[in-house]
């Protein structure tokens, strides 16, 4: 650039006379100009990026060494807490990503050891529930359906961990942990459906990579929002990343939210929720001449559910009277409420009314998450709780035993700040659009569609949905509904099981269901 400008001026000068002395003067003095404000400019720079690089956190571990009693064998394992850092398609850092690594010591192959990706759902939840309550080496004891007694807690040796399985890397996504956006990023940026399907993959590619894992069987491991994050995970990886996951446990479903959120005009979710609804009465002794076996009565509810009741709510204003009455009357013996309840409900009974109704002459609620914990209803005329009983009972042992097994065990330094959720951190608000489902109207995500194209693709995926029979939050019946309708070809269909428990949402907090919980997963990894 000065060579040119410089040629530049000296043609100029010599039109207009000028002295050669001047004209060489002249040609020095505007080349030391522009040098000064190149080098300048380019000092600039790099003292900025210099400043920008050191503002980016370095990615650090805390490596500890234990022992658990896993079913009857003690299991050495390894422990590996801390955040890895991960960057765009450009280079550039975006994220600290969070994360707790349990490897059992002495698998030297590792093509022929599993690991498993778990995390909860939300969205905005860390993975403390599943780490402290199913899946580590460690988990929190409770009073299960009762509330917790106060603190001290205790914390013991998980004998159903599935860590004798599979290796097992709990993921907290961006907001939670110790996962926070960087460099140019904000956190919102990683706040949504999609967003939030690509920040988890590339973690997961990060960690495989990392800690040379491409070559051992994958799967992954997620509960409630977690399910759908796992559905769009699993078809990500696949077709964008390159990455097969051998299997998917899906824990308390949710993968189509039309089916949960009880939409004007829309009665799908009324149809989905009442074999649950029928559940809870059940467990509470609300039925008149209760019947004696669980399984087959919800078996009678669901034909019930998609047949008369599907029938009359499609009629919505063209119901006769005497049809309306045959249906109310079935309803109150499914439900345990009111044929005046449910009449002035118009045969349409919310989530949030049914937890309020059921126990209201008792002065009780029954919880969301799981609705075998009753709580205090403390507005009798409310048809919404502000507040679930069961998360009320389990979560300050949860977060009390974590953080001291976080910091105490796995000695991570307690510079390092651990967010339990994302909800009140600065500009969370999800972003629920996808194109993928539809544009140019207000559309509920699916990720069902994600993971049928993933399941279509790859003959050897298969998945494992777990329900509880007790968990208002995300109803078995709308899990069957959601497989029944991913437009899958028989032979894919039939590598989709379901396994049902006697608890609710959290139906590892129930220790005979922990025990289920992980017979379960072992056997879908073992092949069993």
């Amino acid at each position: 650039m000065v060579l040119l400008l410089t040629n530049k001026y000296t043609v100029h000068f010599h039109k207009a006379g000028l002295e050669k002395k001047h004209i060489m003067r002249k040609m020095y003095y505007t080349a030391l100009v522009l040098l000064l404000s190149v080098s300048t400019g380019s000092a600039y720079s790099q003292q900025t990026k210099k400043e920008e690089t050191d503002s980016i956190p370095k990615p650090f571990t805390s490596v500890t060494r234990h022992a658990a009693k896993i079913g009857d064998k003690m299991v050495n394992y390894t422990a590996t807490a801390g955040a890895l850092l991960l960057k765009n398609e450009k280079g550039e850092p975006i994220e600290i990503y969070g994360f707790t690594a349990y490897t059992k010591d002495g698998e030297t192959d590792l093509s022929k050891r599993p690991v498993t990706f778990v995390y909860n759902g939300g969205p905005g939840s860390s993975s403390l529930w599943l780490h402290m309550g199913a899946v580590g080496p460690r988990r929190v004891v409770l009073n299960d359906p009762d509330a917790t007694p106060a603190p001290p807690y205790k914390l013991e040796d998980n004998n159903s961990s599935i860590l004798d399985v599979t290796d097992i890397v709990m993921v907290d996504p961006i907001g939670t942990g110790l996962s926070y956006a960087v460099g140019k990023a904000k956190n919102k940026d990683f706040w949504g459906v999609d967003q939030d399907i690509k920040s988890v993959s590339g973690f997961i590619k990060q960690y495989v990579t990392d800690y040379d894992r491409w070559n051992s069987p994958k799967y992954l491991l997620g509960e409630s929002y977690g399910t759908m994050r796992s559905a769009g995970v699993v078809d990500f990886l696949q077709e964008r990343l390159g990455m097969e996951i051998n299997g998917v446990i899906l824990v308390s479903v949710v993968l189509d939210l039309r089916t949960l959120t009880f939409q004007a005009g829309d009665d799908i979710s009324y149809i989905l929720h009442l074999p649950t609804y029928a559940a809870v009465a059940y467990y509470h002794n609300k039925l008149p001449g209760k019947p004696a076996n669980l399984e087959a009565f919800l078996k009678e509810v669901r034909a019930f559910a998609e047949g008369e009741y599907a029938t009359a709510l499609m009629k919505g204003n063209n119901l006769e009277p005497a049809e309306k009455d045959k249906v109310l009357d079935k309803l109150s013996a499914y439900t345990g409420l009111s044929k005046d309840y449910l009449t002035k409900a118009n045969l349409r009974v919310t989530e949030p009314q049914f937890t309020q109704e059921l126990l209201r002459n008792e002065h009780e609620t029954v919880g969301r998450l799981d609705s075998r914990y009753k709580g205090i209803n403390q507005n009798l005329l409310s048809e919404y709780s502000d507040y679930d009983p069961q998360s009320s009972a389990i979560s300050p042992a949860y977060t009390a035993l974590f953080m001291n097994y976080y910091y105490g065990d796995l000695k991570v330094d307690k510079k390092y700040d651990y967010h339990v959720s994302a909800y009140g951190a600065e500009g969370f608000n999800w972003d629920w659009k996808r194109a993928r489902n539809g544009e140019g109207f207000a559309v509920t995500p699916n990720t069902g569609v994600d993971m049928a194209d993933a399941m279509s693709k790859n003959p050897n995926l298969k998945v494992v949905a777990f329900n509880g029979y007790y968990d208002l939050a995300t109803p078995f019946f709308a899990t069957e509904y959601t497989m029944d309708h991913l437009g899958l070809e028989k032979s894919v269909r039939d590598r989709i099981s379901f396994k049902y428990f006697d608890a609710g949402h959290m139906m590892y907090i129930k220790p005979s269901e922990l025990a289920k919980f992980k017979k379960y997963v072992a056997d879908f990894i073992t092949g069993k």
